[in-house]
């Protein structure tokens, strides 16, 4: 296998139509994050948030998934798929939030609040997610936060979106384990502020993981889905938008006549607000792991039973 890992990979110009004919002989389904690079978004068989990708995993009918997102989103894959190989183009592509949320740590961060439910955001390792009650993606966060009315509960591992989800919720309660995304915590509230004075007319749309200064001058505030959503139903013509700029991709497919801006960054002289995680996945990655069927996510069986609870049931709620 070290050997075959070694081949070069086609021509740039051909590579395309060699993962094509890859995907086509292993039977294989590719599902792509929207911020992953455009050339890859436009091979996929399906592209979508972490809501719509679970959902794809959950009813997929191929013999290979492979992955082009972070690790933890196909861990969830793998979890309700454990008889399918779920490949993926670099094992690397991992995930600030996760990383910050060790299982170690919040296992200890549960027992220390005897009797919560824990709610915990999709973006975590199949491990926090075996410790949890439920799972949510920006998408239904609140809704499932309502589920738990009553009751103590802790939610992680974003503490923006968590704040988020408590005033929209009204649970102010929420015990919260402070993590954050490296992307979205990038945005300049100060920057928006400017931008917007230069472009009056257009229209703020803003991911529930920016920080709270950044939500307070948004118009529209979604997921990444909704975030699409809205602005190609907007009737701005000029759009500043406030999460990774992969989604300009399926904006500009749609509407491709609106002027699409992304909002500032705190540092202007590198791309932060791009992950790093995402953009690890290379069209060159992604057909040498469909011809090697490596790397391979793997999760351990009892982990992998424990966290499929949690994610089916989200799934079965947000029907």
């Amino acid at each position: 296998m070290a050997a075959e890992a070694a081949l070069p990979s086609p021509p740039a110009g051909e590579l395309e139509e060699a993962i094509l004919a890859l995907k086509r002989e292993r039977r294989a389904v590719l599902l792509a994050h929207y911020y992953q690079e455009s050339e890859v978004q436009d091979l996929a068989d399906v592209v979508g948030d972490s809501l719509a990708l679970a959902r794809a995993a959950q009813r997929v009918d191929a013999d290979v998934i492979v992955f082009c997102g972070v690790h933890f989103m196909a861990e969830t894959a793998k979890i309700l798929n454990p008889d399918k190989p779920v490949v993926v183009p670099d094992l690397d592509a991992g995930c600030s939030l996760a990383d910050g949320c060790p299982a170690d740590a919040f296992r200890e961060f549960v027992e220390s609040h005897a009797g919560a439910r824990v709610l915990s955001y999709i973006n975590c390792s199949a491990e926090v997610k075996a410790m949890s009650d439920l799972i949510c993606t920006s998408s239904n966060a609140v809704q499932m936060v309502r589920v738990f009315d009553g009751q103590p509960l802790i939610f992680a591992p974003d503490r923006h979106l968590a704040r988020y989800v408590a005033r929209e919720s009204g649970r102010e309660d929420l015990i919260v384990w402070p993590g954050s995304c490296v992307v979205h915590e990038q945005f300049s509230a100060r920057g928006l502020a400017e931008l917007r004075i230069r472009h009056p007319d257009a229209e703020v749309l803003a991911h529930p993981e920016c920080e709270e200064a950044v939500l307070d001058q948004a118009d529209f505030i979604g997921s990444t889905t909704r975030i699409i959503e809205r602005a190609v139903a907007s009737p701005a013509k000029t759009l500043i938008i406030a999460t990774e700029d992969g989604v300009f991709h399926e904006i500009g497919r749609r509407v491709p006549e609106k002027v699409l801006l992304q909002a500032p960054g705190m540092d202007e002289s590198c791309a932060c607000n791009r992950c790093p995680y995402m953009r690890l996945n290379t069209l060159e990655k992604l057909h040498r792991c469909l011809r090697d069927l490596e790397p391979q996510v793997t999760v351990p069986e009892e982990i992998r039973a424990r966290a499929a609870v949690p994610i089916e049931r989200m799934l079965e709620l947000s029907r």
